[in-house]
């Protein structure tokens, strides 16, 4: 019984011990947004996004039907959105990705084929013509769809070298993540331009970013990240937390497999946004578009 009770004391010792040295870990993170952010425009993947809308009358203001009216009567409306995604950069501000999507289906119901989809989606990530691309950006708008979040899924890149020293970091705990060991790193921005914009009706207001980063133990890979924002008004708490989870493609770029947002009035779950993306696509921007499907057996990088 000794031995036993030795034994256990010292694998939770080395449990609860096993926090990575801090620039051993900052440096991981600042490898994988440089990767992210070279090869990811290259690739495409087909993501559904599921969002569950409280419609009953908020506690802040009532909830009316997109079109207008009276609010619609129940608990939760879901919608389901199948699209083609990317990513792809605006001329005038080339080093800065975001999301863009072609629509395949809205709730089953077909909008376009996956191979319009496609070849639409790859002609305009890769067009010259910011108005396009703009209108791509657009894309969810037309579906009556409430507090959608986008540009999730490029996250990582809020961590690239020249950036790193916007944040403070400190070691918060160890978690699960599937069949990995974590250990979680919460930060806080305390420099630089980057912030979440909150909308109070037509006011914004500048927040500075916060969160959490998820590193495997083993080699200090970025698992997950977690922003975290709230505001307060003269009766309710609003707050909403996006955890973004990633996982290393056979490509050997660390891609988004699902991102999970919801957003709360005091303790009333108000919106739930998730979205799920298939194994990403390479393609190369010939007159063709030709899409290479992943490889049977690759080694991606560890």
């Amino acid at each position: 019984m000794r031995t036993r009770a030795v034994w256990l004391l010292l694998l939770l010792s080395a449990w609860a011990g096993a926090e990575e040295p801090l620039d051993k870990v900052l440096s991981r993170l600042a490898e994988e947004a440089a990767v992210f952010l070279e090869v990811a425009p290259r690739t495409v993947s087909e993501e559904t996004f599921r969002q569950r809308l409280d419609v009953r009358p908020s506690l802040l203001r009532p909830r009316r039907d997109p079109v207008g009216g009276a609010p619609p009567r129940g608990g939760f409306r879901t919608r389901t959105i199948v699209s083609e995604y990317g990513y792809s950069t605006f001329a005038e501000s080339p080093n800065v990705l975001h999301e863009f999507r072609q629509v395949i289906s809205v709730d089953g119901k077909e909008v376009r084929s996956r191979n319009r989809a496609r070849l639409s989606l790859s002609m305009g990530v890769n067009s010259r013509d910011d108005r396009t691309k703009r209108k791509m950006l657009r894309e969810l708008e037309q579906y009556g769809l409430t507090s959608a979040v986008v540009d999730l899924g490029q996250v990582i890149l809020l961590f690239g070298s020249r950036r790193l020293a916007d944040y403070q970091f400190q070691f918060s705990r160890h978690e699960q993540v599937g069949a990995e060991r974590a250990s979680v790193y919460a930060f806080r921005q305390v420099g630089g331009a980057g912030s979440v914009t909150v909308f109070q009706g037509r006011a914004a207001r500048r927040e500075a970013l916060q969160g959490e980063v998820w590193v495997r133990q083993a080699d200090c890979l970025p698992l997950r990240v977690v922003l975290r924002t709230g505001w307060e008004d003269e009766r309710h708490i609003v707050w909403s937390e996006a955890a973004v989870d990633y996982s290393m493609s056979v490509h050997g770029v660390l891609l988004p497999a699902s991102v999970v947002h919801r957003e709360y009035v005091d303790e009333t779950l108000q919106v739930e946004n998730l979205f799920r993306y298939t194994p990403f696509r390479r393609f190369s921007a010939d007159a063709e578009i030709k899409f290479e499907e992943p490889p049977a057996e690759v080694s991606p990088r560890k």
